[in-house]
């Protein structure tokens, strides 16, 4: 760092003595930034190049219940930037490729406004679930989750998506002030081995962008073999992809030129975020679009396959229970349904961790709602909610049981209106219906 900075690197190095900073974003499915000011318990201060974003000190926001009800996302503040860049749009097609633990996925999901086909992808089994529950937790509908290598979905979707994140497995190097753990792995040797997985990805996620369609790559480390030579490359081996300008503001710094092995001046357009010169870790991001023409993805859309006997109980469910139609493609696995997004593919042959909404379980001729459908519906969206206290919200989150004096069946259990899960009231007692895996020890 001391030969690549020069006379920036005192600077540099004088961070790891500062304070790491936390940031937390605001779930725009689930509540404006201007609403959750005036509700959050602590002091925010805004970030300044994501809008949704703020900067925390001296809390503990993942304690919280409005965290379990999904009202915002804990996530280190340069990361939030990515997205920014990408920015997707209602009704597109996008692929966040190496999505765990899904940070930027619900950022995308957001910006989508939960319309459109989001395919969150995560090559690691042990990964996937937190990413998996993190969907869940914000409400998101339009997501499918996938447990795949990057090769068997470019097989599958050649061709297919309008805008893909490729937020890659790197060495780690802005994170060392985060994460200590990071520099236990850190070697010249895992620099390449990291570059070259890098490459592959790359390969795969061009072969799955359609024609004008948009890339955004993103590492959080300083190495430049992994970010300017890695886009250097990139752009040498598919000259149809031409980098974007990413707009650089509050601190934002361009790509350095005179470390790439060719001196391409058009890495200027790509950004890095160094944290002496913002608040926030060490990110690189890289916007590229396809100019050539691609193979059109000829697959098919996934169409109903649910059984009028579990479509009786279910629509009996949703006519006592709820005052709005689900959107999707309803689809059944197993006993279970799900919601997928209108514009989902064909998924067979896929490894699926979470098709869409789960919107709940046939269950002995009878339906029992899922978690998931509480964290995507609104207290205006059911028939009848409890509304709770924060000391009853903790108790809930326990697994406790309440006590009403009602007899209304299925309710959806808020907290200042928001939902953490379901109850099932039953003259005067309701039951517990928060998931085992998320009570509160």
């Amino acid at each position: 760092m001391n030969a690549l900075l020069q006379n920036e690197a005192e600077r540099f190095f004088a961070t790891y003595n500062e304070e790491k900073v936390h940031g937390l974003r605001v779930n725009t499915l689930k509540v404006s930034p201007s609403t959750f000011l005036n509700i959050s318990p602590w002091e925010l201060d805004p970030i300044p190049f994501c809008s949704t974003g703020f900067y925390y000190r001296d809390a503990q926001p993942g304690k919280h219940p409005y965290h379990a009800a999904g009202l915002y996302y804990i996530q280190e503040p340069s990361a939030m930037f990515v997205a920014e860049v990408l920015a997707p749009s209602p009704g597109e097609r996008v692929l966040d490729l190496c999505a765990a633990p899904g940070g930027k996925t619900t950022q995308l999901a957001a910006m989508m406004n939960n319309e459109g086909f989001l395919l969150a992808n995560e090559i690691h089994s042990k990964r996937v679930k937190a990413l998996s529950e993190n969907i869940e937790r914000l409400g998101i509908t339009n997501a499918v989750v996938t447990n795949e290598t990057p090769e068997k979905l470019s097989e599958t979707l050649e061709g297919f998506f309008d805008k893909i994140l490729v937020d890659a497995p790197c060495s780690g190097e802005g994170m060392f002030r985060k994460d200590e753990e990071a520099i236990q792995f850190w070697s010249l040797d895992h620099v390449q081995k990291c570059a070259q997985t890098q490459k592959h990805i790359l390969s795969c996620a061009y072969k799955m962008l359609n024609e004008g369609g948009t890339l955004v790559y993103s590492t959080c480390t300083f190495s430049p073999e992994e970010n300017e030579q890695m886009i250097d490359w990139f752009l040498a081996t598919y000259d149809d992809m031409e980098l974007v300008p990413i707009e650089k503001e509050h601190g934002i710094q361009p790509g350095v030129t005179h470390w790439t092995n060719t001196h391409n001046e058009q890495i200027a357009h790509t950004a890095r975020l160094w944290p002496h010169h913002l608040r926030g870790e060490g990110h690189f991001v890289a916007k590229m679009r396809k100019r050539g023409a691609a193979k059109r993805w000829t697959g098919k859309t996934a169409t109903s396959n649910v059984s009028k006997a579990m479509w009786r109980d279910y629509e009996t469910f949703i006519n006592n229970t709820i005052q709005t139609t689900i959107d999707g493609t309803l689809y059944a696995f197993g006993t279970h349904i799900f919601a997928l997004p209108y514009l989902c593919p064909r998924l067979d042959g896929l490894k699926v961790v979470r098709p869409g909404l789960h919107i709940g379980e046939w269950k002995k001729n009878r339906f029992e709602p899922n978690h998931a459908l509480a964290m995507a519906l609104t207290k205006q969206q059911v028939q009848a909610h409890l509304p709770l206290t924060f000391e009853e919200s903790i108790r809930y989150m326990k697994g406790e049981t309440l006590q009403t004096n009602g007899d209304r069946g299925w309710i959806l259990i808020t907290i200042d209106g928001y939902p953490l899960g379901w109850g099932k009231e039953v003259k005067g007692v309701v039951k517990n219906f928060y998931p085992k895996g998320l009570r509160i020890k």
